[in-house]
């Protein structure tokens, strides 16, 4: 193929990915490609399959805005049912042609003399295209950690996002490092069978009620011939989750955030009769710093005998168990990774990219902010849309950030087409205002004013600062993203 034969090359294909092929289609566009390194598509929902996975937020709220699904089996959809949605929609959408599975990409580099962008890729071969769009997820670089003698273990080593299906918990001696919403989802799994499982708990995590039903074949069918049933069920999860998100964090309402910090208390009073227990199970930061998550089977799962949680910390390890700090050692024969992933090192950006006048993206964050326009565009790299960029994640739902990030290009690729051009670049001028607003707006929310110092969230960037987030409303950002001023951008 021609270097300078594809319109656009997008890297990811997840959600993400998958949207933003959907959008290009719509603008006309149908010379590109779509690259991932995995054999499938799906993103995470590929890439993960360990026991109990689910979503963690309704599946109600957890799609396009545009392509809901009636036929969900449960309020808080299974792992294989989100990866059968992914699925579905890109071959309704007819995205899966233009996918190239087992691509890796190496590097980006803008050539100003051609006005494109050069994208090298593992295997050696290089592709050009005219727009390059990045998708590649905040959750997509797993992060294993450098614990002393970890390389010495002698038994079987398992990372969440790389699970061996063909593994069997049953009667063996289990040690776990991590309690985030993976591991909420996991340890109970785990525990059904294994003979001993010991849990190494660095934060406590707050865990909530799963208000969780299961939609009957007489729902689904109501939900196909009345869309608009499914819809309003929607708005209301929709809604719950925006006031959780807007008022409680984002808009900081203490009260908010006692009240859901008291339910995760009275949840574990009502599961944990230990005392102690509760204790070391309770989070010392404010409700809302770090992801929380639903579950019915976590905190129970730590009063079975076999189950042990440790929370002194890891010392070392050794051929044949984990040696804690406290001096104990619990012998193991499978070491579970539910360490999470490296968001900020690894993934800001996920591959080198060079831009204009040899700027290279990565250390140009690092050395000034994490930083860019509208959670898409970054100055001095033209024609690149970053949907995985500081400022670009609303929150609990991703589908909502897909939204107006869509929004977001279809009005500038529309105004492309409107004037006849080829070329855009937000302007540093745009780029500093808006890192400015933004600033300002998290002024005002829980991450700035509350107490978030121990949560070792993955909303902080490692100068503490929460960039991950863009401080609003959905509403409010598909309305930005549908009304920016163009002239935030220099068009040629």
């Amino acid at each position: 193929m021609p270097l300078t034969q594809l319109d656009a090359i997008i890297v990811g294909a997840g959600f993400a990915g998958i949207g933003a092929a959907i959008q290009l289609k719509r603008l006309g566009f149908d010379n590109f490609v779509v690259l991932d390194r995995e054999d499938d598509l799906g993103g995470t929902w590929h890439v993960n399959h360990y026991p109990g996975l689910t979503v963690d937020v309704p599946t109600t709220t957890y799609s396009y805005f545009f392509e809901p699904n009636p036929h969900w089996n449960r309020l808080f959809s299974t792992g294989a049912e989100i990866k059968q949605y992914a699925d579905n929609v890109a071959d309704k959408y007819d995205v899966r042609r233009h996918i190239r599975f087992n691509t890796t990409v190496e590097s980006a580099r803008w050539d100003e003399d051609a006005t494109l962008w050069r994208v090298t890729l593992a295997d050696g071969d290089t592709l050009a295209a005219r727009y390059l769009i990045t998708a590649t997820g905040f959750l997509s670089q797993p992060f294993t950690p450098e614990i002393p003698g970890i390389h010495t273990f002698e038994g079987k080593i398992i990372h969440t996002a790389d699970w061996d299906d063909d593994y069997q918990p049953a009667h063996r001696k289990i040690g776990i490092i991590g309690t985030g919403a993976t591991a909420v989802q996991l340890i109970p799994e785990l525990a059904k069978d294994a003979a001993e499982l010991t849990v190494y708990q660095r934060t406590p995590i707050y865990v909530v009620p799963k208000v969780d039903i299961k939609f009957s074949a007489r729902a689904q069918r109501l939900f196909v011939r009345v869309p608009a049933t499914q819809r309003a069920i929607r708005a209301v999860t929709d809604w719950l989750y925006e006031f959780m998100i807007s008022v409680g964090v984002l808009r900081y309402v203490p009260r908010v955030t006692i009240a859901a910090a008291d339910l995760a208390k009275m949840w574990r009073f009502a599961t944990i009769r230990d005392k102690a227990l509760r204790e070391k199970l309770t989070p010392d930061y404010d409700f809302g710093c770090k992801r929380p998550t639903f579950s019915n089977k976590y905190y129970r799962v730590f009063t079975k005998p076999h189950v042990i949680l440790q929370t002194s910390g890891i010392d070392h390890v050794e051929a044949d168990g984990i040696v804690a700090n406290d001096g104990t050692k619990a012998a193991i024969d499978t070491l579970v990774l539910a360490t999470g992933y490296d968001i900020w090192e690894a993934n800001f950006p996920a591959f080198e990219v060079i831009g204009r006048d040899g700027r290279n993206l990565g250390k140009w964050w690092r050395d000034t902010r994490f930083q860019a326009y509208q959670g898409v565009a970054v100055p001095y790299f033209p024609n690149f849309l970053s949907l995985a960029s500081p400022y670009a994640f609303l929150g609990l739902n991703f589908f909502n950030s897909m939204e107006y990030q869509m929004r977001h290009m279809d009005r500038i690729f529309g105004e492309l087409k409107r004037r006849g051009a080829t070329t855009f670049e937000v302007t540093e001028e745009a780029n500093t205002r808006y890192l400015d607003r933004m600033t300002e707006l998290l002024g005002d929310t829980l991450f700035t004013q509350g107490n978030c110092a121990s949560a070792r969230s993955y909303y902080f960037n490692p100068s503490g600062e929460p960039t991950l987030l863009r401080p609003m409303s959905t509403r409010n950002a598909v309305r930005e993203a549908s009304t920016y001023p163009v002239s935030d951008y220099r068009i040629s």
